[in-house]
């Protein structure tokens, strides 16, 4: 497909076919792993309900430490999550939108000042930009400008999934981060899958095949890759269901860092001094580590040189595992890491039949 007609095409469906949610026809856009946090539920229940009915998101795009930073949303859509972040960054943090869909910035545009009231802010933090994800710089966008790039259900729509991650790692601080949400295929997907206009508007037909991500991250300069959650996908369309045939698809949210990882990179132990807002007492990172606060747990060398060299350094009691902390409750050791996310799909639905077997057995067996 050219690219001409892939951007044409999805503008269209979600300019002119897909009004509400209710319109698409896969949970692709509607799944969520976690449960939302009671400080992000109250910034949500802020923003307008013209611009929440619009949205079109498959995951929790909601990266921690977020005050006073400066974000960048990739497809940002109606706004919703530019409005719900702008809330969390605070006045002296900003948040700029991009989208290629007139129709959906135009929407993002008319409640800036719904919502800059709504937050008592005397100038405005947000931002919303007519342009392409995959040439940011044609849109004025600078190098090293962003503490943050988001995404969310939108890297998958792009012909050029590359040039987005290049883009996004160049507008990137030293030290930043991008966090984001997209759909995934378990294997490369057939040339009937990815020409299909509805499957590609319904962030399918141009899923990558999850390993791919891994390779283009790193060649662009991302490293290393931490998955956080992941949902399975399903599609209520039989038409749809048979043209996909054996294909399986996920949504996951994955994290990428734009730091150095060299020689003097090494495996330390580390603690978690607590305070992040909404994460106090505990930080789930990925789906590997989670941190409580003032418990030691072993990392590798990756997670060592992105705790140390981003804006959560000031978080983390770091030292090299050759030196002995004050603490020693809560010490965990390495284990397999989990970077595939239909095997942590897997895991987590083999937990809940589990946990509802256990739930109507007793000692003598299921009732």
């Amino acid at each position: 497909m050219a690219a001409q007609r892939i951007y044409s095409e999805v503008q269209d469906y979600y300019g002119k076919e897909v009004k509400k949610t209710k319109d698409l026809k896969t949970n692709s856009c509607l799944t969520t792993a976690r449960p939302l946090p009671r400080f992000v539920r109250e910034a949500l229940q802020c923003v307008h309900e013209e611009v929440s009915a619009k949205y079109y998101g498959c995951g929790l795009v909601i990266p921690e430490c977020l005050e006073n930073c400066w974000i960048l949303d990739l497809g940002s859509g109606s706004g919703r999550d530019c409005y719900m972040l702008s809330k969390l960054v605070g006045e002296n943090g900003h948040v700029t939108g991009i989208d290629m869909t007139e129709a959906q910035v135009e929407v993002a545009k008319k409640y800036l000042d719904y919502h800059m009231n709504k937050f008592d802010y005397q100038n405005p933090n947000v931002n919303f930009i007519l342009g392409y994800i995959e040439d940011l710089g044609a849109a004025g966008l600078k190098d090293g400008s962003y503490d943050l790039v988001i995404s969310n259900c939108v890297v998958n729509l792009s012909p050029n999934k590359r040039a987005v991650l290049r883009e996004a790692y160049r507008v990137l601080k030293t030290g930043g981060e991008m966090y984001f949400s997209d759909v995934y295929a378990s294997h490369d997907l057939p040339e009937e899958i990815r020409k299909h206009r509805i499957l590609w508007g319904e962030c399918l037909g141009g899923a990558l095949w999850w390993e791919d991500l891994y390779k283009i991250a790193q060649d662009v300069g991302f490293w290393p890759v931490q998955l956080v959650t992941a949902s399975r996908i399903t599609i209520s369309n039989k038409e749809l269901e048979s043209i996909v045939g054996d294909c399986q698809f996920v949504s996951a949210t994955f994290r990428l860092f734009k730091i150095s990882l060299d020689d003097s990179a090494q495996r330390c132990e580390v603690i978690y001094n607590g305070g992040i807002i909404g994460h106090e007492k505990e930080l789930e990172f990925d789906v590997n580590y989670k941190f409580k606060q003032g418990e030691v747990v072993e990392v590798d060398e990756e997670t060592a040189a992105i705790l140390q060299n981003s804006r959560f350094a000031t978080k983390f009691l770091i030292n090299p595992i050759r030196q002995k902390l004050p603490i020693t409750e809560g010490c965990s050791h390495e284990k397999d890491k989990i970077r595939d996310p239909f095997k942590l799909v897997e895991q987590m639905e083999a937990r809940v039949s589990a946990q509802s077997v256990s739930q109507c057995c007793g000692s003598k067996g299921c009732c």
